[in-house]
């Protein structure tokens, strides 16, 4: 087992990797910024080290200053968590060139699934369904741009191949507007990801976020742990997620959770990894490939019993994986609701002191959250301040303690998108469950 690991990230994630390694009886380094000196696992670590001022780029991502954290406190190995570098496969390598051992996958993989468009065609020669498209970078000639759009058939979205969290897409609805937004969204892409290379997909009109979750031990093991629901989004962050998606076509299931195992074996994936997918009148069409531990990992660890930063860790202890596919098995529902630090009708930040922090309890419930009372909530990061869980046996169970624990959760001082998540908890569509991805963004709007 790993000696001691660095856990290069901040809030709820990084106590959640340090709860795991004490677990696993693996010494624990907290690095954090001059604004977060009082995270809860930071005051909870083996030991801490400062790595610069409140801004990210000059802390969390400041790969030097992490390598050498990492070197004064003698680590054997760095958690990445998930934000920040944990996707970025010039760390990786400096990590493990470093001597260190990275907890994820190899830099190889992390640059084949973090182009989009080696990521599509890496999944189709495993079997993966994906979306109809340019099967490859557009190029310059546009008679074969607006063909292959004919081929696909309107409405296409262009993508930016090295985009994420809905940066450098544009939906195109008729052929008039099609060369015009090529060029529009080259210069987006070159602009925020020094990558100007775009492709072409076919747009999906209401689908739903269905994701599947992996884990491989680069040994030639890989299971799933079934998957997840993650379509109440908003300007494409998720918002509240759940496990397993209801109503899928169970056949068309099986077929993706067993091609996405393969596919793990296939480009010998080692970590926990996820598989995201639109679904749409039962069909499956691969999208993009996590290599990283997601936001919502909590919900599927509550219906499988498997804990997937424990798993993380031994993997990348060189252990192989821990249990068998046909050893996982789907015990009930779970829900989680994305806590963040902002004005729920207005969306916008609002950090500050915690007057009053009070978690919720009672069966089948968890808060993964580094709040306390009197912690101060720093304006420089990502709103995200916890995520509330629930289990039930059935998705009604698991949804009416869902109601119950948001109306005992308490956070004051600060605003927050509580009042939010008790709408969507109680909305009538949503109890139904199989909304699209387009239902939050026009409930809002309406």
């Amino acid at each position: 087992m790993l000696d001691k690991v660095l856990i290069a990230n901040r809030g709820e994630i990084a106590l959640r990797i340090l709860r795991a390694c004490k677990e696993l009886g693996i010494k624990t380094v907290a690095v954090h910024s001059k604004a977060d000196r009082e995270l809860m696992h930071v005051r909870l670590a083996d030991e801490a080290v400062c790595i610069g001022p409140a801004s990210s780029a000059q802390s969390y991502l400041n790969i030097p200053a992490l390598i050498s954290a990492a070197e004064v406190t003698d680590s054997t190995a760095i958690h990445p968590g998930y934000g920040f570098l944990s996707e970025n496969a010039n760390f990786a390598e400096q990590v493990e060139r470093s001597g260190f051992t990275f907890i994820g996958p190899r830099a190889e993989t992390i640059r084949l699934m973090g182009d989009k468009v080696s990521a599509i065609q890496s999944m189709k020669e495993a079997g993966v369904p994906t979306v109809p498209g340019s099967d490859g970078p557009l190029g310059d000639d546009d008679a074969v741009n607006l063909a292959t759009a004919m081929r696909i058939g309107y409405p296409i979205i262009i993508k930016a191949a090295s985009g994420g969290g809905g940066r450098g897409m544009r939906v195109v609805h008729t052929e008039g507007h099609l060369l015009s937004s090529i060029t529009v969204t080259r210069t987006e892409a070159q602009a925020a990801f020094g990558d100007g290379t775009v492709y072409m997909e076919k747009f999906l009109e209401k689908p739903r976020h269905v994701e599947v979750q992996v884990l491989a031990d680069g040994q030639g093991n890989a299971i799933h742990l079934y998957d997840r629901d993650c379509s109440l989004q908003r300007r494409h962050q998720k918002v509240l997620e759940e496990a397993p998606a209801p109503g899928l076509d169970q056949k068309a299931r099986e077929q993706v959770l067993e091609a996405c195992r393969q596919a793990c074996i296939k480009i010998n994936y080692r970590g926990a990894g996820t598989f995201e997918f639109l679904y749409e009148d039962g069909k499956y069409f691969f999208i993009e490939m996590n290599t990283r531990v997601q936001v919502e990992h909590p919900v599927t660890e509550m219906v499988t019993g498997v804990d997937i930063v424990k798993e993380q860790l031994r993997i990348a202890s060189g252990l192989p994986l821990s249990i068998r596919q046909e050893d996982v098995k789907i015990a009930g529902h779970s829900f989680e609701c994305r806590i963040n630090a902002e004005d729920a009708r207005t969306f916008m930040p609002s950090p500050g002191k915690v007057t009053l922090f009070h978690s919720p309890g009672g069966l089948g419930v968890r808060m993964d959250s580094h709040l306390y009372t009197g912690y101060t909530v720093p304006p420089h990061y990502d709103s995200l301040i916890g995520k509330l869980i629930t289990w039930g046996a059935d998705r009604e169970i698991a949804l009416t303690r869902m109601r119950n624990a948001l109306d005992e959760l308490l956070v004051e001082g600060i605003k927050t998108n509580i009042d939010l998540q008790k709408d969507l908890v109680r909305d009538s569509h949503f109890r139904e469950g199989g909304v699209n991805i387009h239902y939050l963004e026009k409930k809002l709007g309406g």
